[in-house]
């Protein structure tokens, strides 16, 4: 059977489908290879009194005091997220390509990183709760250095989800969404540069080889992840509820909070206070983005091949 694309245009596209589920596998398979890198980041993110900034000297830590599956502690909750994150993300944005790179358009940068930004706030609404469960979930149990953090106590999703809403409110599902709408740059941004250097690797219809996708999925996350990670590191402090500010949460999140986290966190720690945890970080998530891209890519073009589509390469 041979589809060539042309009902698939809009939102319930085959196509698009295809590319969500894609993503979202591709995520969850990485994400799981490179899991105990994300363990490491969130300590040295949240907890600011540990001393060990080697992403190494950390794991073996956590793994000597917490046990060895300590490393893999909230792994269900993050990968529940980033499965349905992945695939909000990949559908949106592959929908908004058919739309806007319809008929005679031309890709490029500009638009790249638009559809990127679309998508990622679209994501970044429809998420943001499931993320602020995985935050706690993965924190709970641990041995803090700061006195301060005390320890949560959830059974599991659910009821991390009515122990939040019973407790501190509706509205703290969305905590940390004012950081997460400013970081939708990370993924656009890694877009952006994935798609330029694919479509340059790709010219004259040459075929692009996995190594070359893991390193063009390497170099874009990398880049991307640098130029945002201060913010990110705000996004996990006020995912984790521990953070009082000045009292006005809100669905969005409190500029006042975000401004007042940066400045503490500076005045603190220096300005790289606002980038420990950044080896761990980049390590997990360059690695992680990489291996995604190479799984994303293989399970479209596979599938592609077998349901007789025509896959639209723009």
């Amino acid at each position: 059977m041979s589809h060539n694309g042309g009902s698939s245009i809009g939102l319930l596209s085959y196509e698009t489908l295809v590319h969500a589920v894609a993503g979202a596998t591709g995520s969850v398979t990485a994400m799981s290879v490179f899991f105990p890198l994300d363990t490491a980041k969130s300590r040295l993110q949240v907890d600011e009194k540990r001393k060990s900034k080697s992403t190494p000297i950390i794991l073996a830590e956590i793994a000597k005091e917490e046990g060895l599956l300590s490393l893999y502690r909230g792994w269900f909750p993050v990968i529940s997220s980033l499965c349905c994150s992945n695939f909000v993300y990949f559908y949106t944005f592959n929908t908004l390509k058919k739309v806007l790179l319809a008929g005679p358009q031309r890709p490029g940068p500009g638009k790249d990183l638009l559809m990127g930004i679309v998508a990622g706030a679209v994501n970044v609404i429809l998420t943001t709760p499931m993320w602020v469960v995985n935050t706690r979930l993965k924190l709970q149990g641990v041995k803090f250095r700061n006195e301060d953090l005390h320890q949560t106590h959830y059974r599991g999703i659910f009821d991390a989800f009515s122990q939040i809403i019973a407790n501190e409110g509706v509205r703290t599902l969305w905590n940390g969404t004012l950081p997460s709408l400013i970081l939708v740059l990370n993924p656009a941004v890694q877009f952006m540069i994935y798609e330029a250097m694919k479509r340059r690797a790709g010219k004259g219809n040459k075929k692009i080889s996995s190594a070359e996708i893991f390193l063009i999925g390497a170099i874009a996350k990398a880049i991307a992840t640098t130029v945002t990670y201060p913010l990110q590191t705000i996004q996990a402090i006020l995912r984790f509820g521990q953070y009082k500010g000045d009292g006005k949460g809100g669905l969005m999140g409190s500029l006042s909070n975000v401004i007042k986290l940066f400045v503490d966190r500076v005045k603190t720690q220096g300005f790289f206070g606002l980038y420990k945890g950044l080896e761990a970080k980049l390590l997990q998530t360059v690695l992680t983005a990489a291996l995604m891209f190479v799984v994303y890519e293989k399970i479209t073009a596979a599938t592609f091949k077998v349901m007789g589509l025509k896959r639209t390469i723009k």
